[in-house]
């Protein structure tokens, strides 16, 4: 990753002791002329400076996650009743 990365938000990991979510905006993150994308990363470590796993989502395919992720979250609850 190449681009500058400016983090939006953190918050804690579920289920984690020390584990936390973050949401950045990367800049160029495969090069000069590369378009930015929204990075979702966790980190198992509190504080950890590198996600141990990270999303790269192109800003064009954000509503199509975010209705996804709704879905999700709607099955899950349908699922506990």
């Amino acid at each position: 990753m190449s681009g500058k990365n400016t983090i939006l938000t953190k918050f804690p990991l579920a289920g984690t002791k020390n584990g936390i979510i973050s949401i950045s905006h990367i800049d160029e993150p495969y090069g000069s002329g590369s378009f930015p994308v929204v990075s979702i990363g966790i980190s198992l470590k509190k504080g950890g400076d590198e996600p141990d796993w990270k999303a790269h989502i192109p800003y064009e395919n954000l509503d199509e996650l975010i209705t996804a992720l709704n879905e999700a979250k709607a099955h899950h609850e349908g699922s506990k009743k």
